[in-house]
């Protein structure tokens, strides 16, 4: 386990990509402001829209397997080859410094690996996709990836949905409003207990 100062409470959400993990986030540091996110370092370089320090520390590949001989992480995994994800330990600390609660959206094993790690100070959800069918239309409305790379998200999807009952909760997103409303008031009973 990764020894921190101090471990505060922590909410991670994981998904296979495309079932709205990252728009319940959203919705949730929006109404919750003792919230905070929680930046993953990539290996990867940035998408059009996303900005280095608020989507992602963007470390590349070297920097990324610099970290990990450093023992910088309090978790990563090789997502694809040669497409690192982590969560750096430093991030969690400067949280929970501040007093506040370590916000994750994270894929599913990283989650996994969170939880282990954080043990009952972290509350994991998983989102959970109507079907994989509308988990494909998702993916195809972005636009951000070609059909052979979306084929790909959808055979990992399928083997992440095998991990749902190993997380404290699984959230049905087959209506946005209603996952939001229902991911906010298990994050708010779980802060507070």
């Amino acid at each position: 386990m990764a020894t921190f100062n101090k471990i505060g409470k922590s909410i991670i959400f994981s998904a296979p990509s495309g079932a709205g993990k990252t728009t319940i986030v959203r919705y949730l540091l929006s109404q919750l402001k003792h919230l905070e996110f929680s930046i993953s370092a990539c290996s990867r370089s940035p998408r059009a829209n996303e900005v280095d320090g608020k989507d992602y520390h963007f470390i590349g590949l070297e920097g990324f397997k610099q970290k990990i001989k450093e023992n910088a992480f309090v978790e990563w995994e090789e997502v694809y080859t040669d497409n690192f994800y982590g969560t750096l330990t430093s991030e969690l600390e400067r949280i929970w410094e501040k007093g506040n609660t370590v916000v994750f959206d994270v894929d599913v094993i990283g989650g996994l690996n969170l939880k282990e790690t954080l043990g009952d100070q972290a509350l994991a959800v998983f989102v959970l996709p109507p079907s994989v069918e509308i988990l494909k239309e998702r993916l195809q409305s972005r636009s951000t990836e070609s059909e052979e790379k979306i084929a790909m998200r959808i055979s990992k999807a399928e083997y992440e949905l095998s991990f749902k009952n190993q997380f404290d909760y699984v959230l049905l997103n087959d209506d946005l409003e209603k996952a939001c409303q229902e991911a906010k008031k298990l994050v708010e009973e779980f802060i507070n207990k």
